[in-house]
């Protein structure tokens, strides 16, 4: 059995595990999809191999509004079924890693208590599908107490709230705990290897060709199934097997932007409404607060790495002085960005916010198996339909399996305010203790041992987090340290840009990098976070 971590300088050996093996099932994408049907066919007994393009989560898992909830507002087009199911989902992500499914408080506010009985009406619903706990049921907020617990909502115009328990997580991270949970029971998960054809014995898929980058290595994998979990990129796999295939997805772009959190200073999550009746979720995040999303058709077409527009952002920032108290917000005030897209099923007529976001799983003629559609929350869920669409293809049942089994730092008992003093009695700083727990859950003092300093004077991201991203979770470039390892470039901006060049050159001396390599790797970090807000940039242009 391979051993449970992801370490980047045992790459060639997983390739060369890859191509000498013959797996019960490949997994084609490296995101909570896959993350989920990898862990859940290992834990059933199956060999399993799990190829991703780019880098593990590096599209939509890990650009979405990194919140484990129900989706209250299906409950209103219908989607009971859906409901019922992701809201009880939340409490087996919090069980399998708490960590990653932080509890907070969600405000919905109200003008009026007829407003504020309406929405309590739905959230008892809500509560009563997801089995929630008496000490998690909603509350009634009044004037007074919102004016103590949400003093940057503007109570004049908003004087009633409820507020009702959901789940913060973080997406990329919970994706990793997963590839790390499959590669424990033997998996072998690697990124940066692009599936370009499938492999077909008497008409029937037997596995996949691909391409290891860099160095364009060559690879034949042979499975007895293999699953499309390509997200944005389904079709595209899909269509190596059967080219003449109708299209199913339609590609929805959201965007989120941060915030300092002294320019918008909220404590709980808090449901905006916007000018075409949707809503978006602004969310505290340790000294930044990001608001999002946006849910725009983009056509056809996946881009690995899809922009904010200034549009898309000034979109986000107008509902927010109707129901705060601050002034002048503008695209200016943004310290970070990201988007994504999320692969829908097509429904012919309806706008992307009125689509289902239930899942699809298609069994082509040579057996190959896609999967796409879904939420975040209920990827485990969508693990476990796949798995038996496989058990299809395959001619048997694969064997159930216990799935109580913690995550990889998630055997605590969520109390993350003890675990980060616990930090802070070793010397670590509270503000960088506080972001490692949430990062790393039990396995913090791990990556604490790596090396407690601090990257750059005054920065939360330590020394060993770099040791850790790449010798435990497959980190192989300065962007996947910065974006998807410990998310600077998404809640610490200024921390990222402080240690560009300390963590490419530790991560260099990994990974065996020469100074130009370091001096490159650098750079185009350094110019991704400046594209990142060039929507702000654009602003200061046409102002001048």
């Amino acid at each position: 059995m391979p051993p449970p971590d992801l370490d980047t300088t045992l790459r060639e050996q997983d390739l060369d595990a890859l191509e000498a093996g013959s797996f019960d099932l490949l997994v084609i994408g490296g995101g909570i999809t896959g993350a989920g049907i990898a862990r859940e066919a290992s834990l059933r007994g199956l060999s399993v191999a799990l190829l991703e393009a780019d880098d593990f989560a590096s599209g939509t898992s890990s650009r979405s509004s990194k919140l484990v909830h129900g989706g209250l507002r299906y409950l209103a087009q219908g989607e009971v079924a859906l409901v019922r199911e992701t809201a009880l989902e939340r409490k087996r992500v919090y069980g399998l890693a708490p960590h990653l499914a932080e509890k907070a408080w969600m405000l919905v506010p109200a003008r009026s208590r007829a407003g504020l009985l309406k929405f309590r009406a739905g959230i008892a619903t809500y509560e009563k599908l997801g089995g929630v706990a008496a000490e998690d049921r909603h509350e009634s907020w009044g004037p007074d107490e919102l004016r103590e617990r949400e003093p940057a909502l503007d109570v004049d115009r908003t004087p009633f709230a409820c507020v009702y328990r959901e789940y913060v997580t973080d997406d990329a991270r919970l994706v990793l705990a997963n590839l790390r949970a499959a590669r424990a029971h033997g998996a072998r998960v690697v990124n940066r290897v692009g599936v370009d054809g499938i492999l077909r014995e008497s008409g029937r898929v037997v596995g996949a060709t691909a391409t290891a980058t860099p160095g364009d290595r060559r690879l034949r994998i042979r499975a007895a199934c293999v699953v499309n979990a390509a997200g944005p990129w389904v079709e595209a796999v899909r269509a190596l097997d059967e080219p003449e295939a109708a299209p199913v997805l339609h590609l929805s772009k959201g965007i989120h932007v941060t915030l300092p959190a002294e320019r918008l200073p909220v404590r709980q999550i808090v449901i905006v409404g916007t000018e075409d009746k949707r809503s978006i979720f602004v969310v505290p995040r340790g000294d930044t607060v990001y608001v999002g999303t946006t849910d725009t058709s983009c056509g056809r077409g996946a881009d690995r790495w899809p922009v904010a527009t200034r549009e898309d952002v000034e979109y986000l920032l107008r509902p927010l002085e109707k129901l705060f108290t601050v002034r002048g917000l503008s695209p200016s005030d943004c310290i970070g960005a990201w988007a994504g897209l999320r692969p829908l099923v097509a429904e012919p007529g309806k706008r992307a916010r009125e689509m289902s976001r239930r899942d699809e799983i298609w069994i082509g003629r040579s057996g190959l198996v896609s999967i796409a559609g879904g939420k975040l929350t209920g990827y485990r869920k969508m693990a476990e339909e796949a798995l038996d669409a496989v058990g299809r293809v395959l001619g048997r049942e694969p064997a159930a399996a216990a799935d109580d089994t913690p995550l990889p730092g998630g055997d605590f008992d969520g109390d993350l305010g003890a675990a980060a003093a616990s930090l802070t009695a070793r010397g670590v700083a509270p503000r960088a203790a506080e972001r490692l727990v949430r990062l790393y859950g039990s396995e913090a003092p791990l990556v604490v041992e790596r090396g407690g300093e601090p990257l750059a004077p005054g920065a939360a991201v330590l020394a060993g987090e770099v040791d850790w991203a790449a010798r435990v979770e497959a980190a192989a470039t300065l962007e996947d340290f910065v974006y998807r390892r410990t998310r600077a470039a998404l809640y610490r901006p200024t921390d990222a840009r402080a240690v560009l060049e300390p963590a490419a050159v530790r991560l260099g001396a990994l990974l065996g990098w020469d100074t130009a390599e370091i001096r490159d790797q650098v750079e185009r970090v350094r110019a991704r976070l400046a594209a990142d807000i060039d929507f702000a940039a654009a602003e200061v242009r046409e102002e001048a």
